[in-house]
């Protein structure tokens, strides 16, 4: 979605008060004793029907939480303001960024909506890293840090998601196999925990909440602004599109490219073919500045069924896939994804069955199987697969035309290949249409339980933050208790 300034929310109905008997906002100061005025905000809080729609909705199209308030902040202040009010109040929280999520994890029904495309300024640039809002964009990021020729070392396919919506999940991309996710590289955090304080933290400063915060689904702090890693950027990248007639071949390709480390990218994909099938992509890039890399080098060993060799500048590499999903979200298709990360042991039965029954149309959009290294894996709030390698599959599905009953089936066959991925070992990567109820997050989490329940009344006690999880059983207002 486009990102909104200052001029743009401005024209928004500010609200000034809040009457806590009917939980409503209020544009006017009325002559009601209940109502309260509301602190002072840089930016604003708007009740406008067309922000609370807009709030509602998300890039799935599947569930639709309306808030009664959306805040464009002004400032980090603004966030801590709203969120300490909230508490106050007994009213939830929800950190929207781009509005990529699938499945209303950034909704709240009744509560307030944080909308960071009005925080969103790129504070400063080195060497080695950077300091930003969570309202930017990657692609912003990118395009910024590589006029000075750095650039993050992983990057997730799609440019178009936020800095902080990405840390709040994990982020994972073609280079992680090399570096790990985007949350393993993150240096420092400004959050706002769930009782509205704003604190600085790092590896050496509040230790706990910034392990807790990275990957954490938003349930322990909103994060406002980060500082990332960045390395050296190469200008050019050579990519290798390998085909393999059989799943196996493709996936023992992928095991022995892993090992050896030979490419700097590595993914693939599941392309359907004219007959109703698919075939099975390596996707291998390798990035240079001045002489190329050597072909036979890179290839030795593979024995692809078909070769394509592209040579592209490494921002074109990067936000290759940008106008594609861009066209696709407005379309407004109900995307029922699912993502999981599957044990290596497991992933050739697992996907050889699953393609026994899937189409491409059941597909639907864009299937995505490639490992990475256990190992760089470093944030505990990311559940993994046991074992030295674990393959990202990822069904990028999108219903067209638009079909409620349709969309309905894809999430029911997503939670039974969920249930499979589950008994083989397997964990789910939390960019999904999932049924889940706080169970199956106590199951997800597995050991790492008792420490997430224990953050979570740490630094969120009344569970004001991201209800649209799902990981926690609502606070009552009334009691306050679950």
């Amino acid at each position: 979605m486009a990102q909104l300034d200052r001029r743009t929310f401005l024209a928004g109905a500010a609200v000034v008060a809040f009457d806590p008997v009917t939980s409503h906002w209020l544009t006017s100061f009325p002559e009601n004793t209940s109502a309260i005025q509301i602190p002072h905000l840089d930016g604003e809080l708007v009740t406008d029907e067309q922000s609370l729609t807009e709030a509602a909705t998300d890039y799935g199209h599947l569930a639709h939480r309306r808030p009664r308030a959306v805040l464009r902040p002004g400032s980090v202040r603004d966030v801590a303001t709203v969120v300490r009010f909230a508490n106050e109040h007994r009213l939830t929280v929800a950190a929207r960024g781009q509005g990529h999520s699938t499945f209303g994890q950034a909704q709240t029904d009744g509560g307030v909506v944080i909308d960071f495309r009005t925080l969103a300024t790129i504070h400063e640039i080195t060497p080695d890293r950077a300091v930003v809002d969570a309202g930017v964009q990657w692609l912003d990021l990118i395009r910024a840090a590589l006029a000075a020729g750095v650039a993050p070392p992983v990057s997730t396919d799609y440019l178009g998601l936020s800095v902080g919506g990405t840390l709040s999940v994990g982020g994972i991309g073609g280079a992680s196999q090399h570096f790990g996710l985007l949350v393993d590289n993150a240096l420092e955090l400004e959050v706002v925990t769930g009782e509205g304080r704003l604190v600085t933290c790092s590896a050496d400063q509040e230790r706990d909440l910034f392990e807790a915060v990275l990957g954490g689904l938003g349930q322990f702090a909103v994060i406002v602004r980060a500082t990332v890693r960045l390395v050296t950027a190469p200008t050019m990248a050579r990519v290798y599109t390998l085909t393999y007639p059989r799943i196996t071949d493709l996936t023992a390709a992928q095991r022995a490219v892993l090992a050896d480390g030979r490419f700097d990218y590595l993914e693939g994909q599941l392309v359907p073919t004219d007959d109703d099938g698919f075939a099975f992509v390596l996707e291998g890039g390798s990035w240079f500045t001045s002489a190329p890399p050597d072909d036979d080098v890179l290839l030795t060993g593979l024995a692809p069924s078909g070769v394509d060799v592209v040579d592209v500048t490494y921002f074109e590499w990067l936000n290759r896939i940008y106008e594609t999903v861009e066209q696709i979200e407005a379309l407004r298709l109900p995307s029922p994804w699912l993502n999981v990360f599957l044990p290596d042991a497991a992933t050739d039965e697992i996907v050889t069955e699953l393609l026994t029954t899937l189409t491409p149309a059941d597909a639907g959009g864009v299937a995505l199987l490639y490992p990475t290294n256990r190992s760089l894996i470093t944030r505990p709030q990311v559940v993994v697969p046991e074992g030295p390698v674990f393959f990202l599959l990822a069904l990028l599905r999108a219903v067209s035309p638009p079909d409620d009953a349709e969309a309905e089936r894809l999430i029911a066959e997503n939670d039974a290949l969920y249930a499979r991925v589950r008994a083989a070992g397997g964990t789910g990567y939390p960019v999904n249409a999932l049924h889940l109820s706080p169970a199956d997050w106590r199951d997800h989490y597995a050991d790492r339980w008792p420490a997430v329940r224990s953050a979570k009344a740490r630094y969120d006690p009344r569970r004001v933050l991201a209800p649209g999880q799902g990981i926690f059983e609502a606070v009552s207002r009334a009691s306050g208790t679950p």
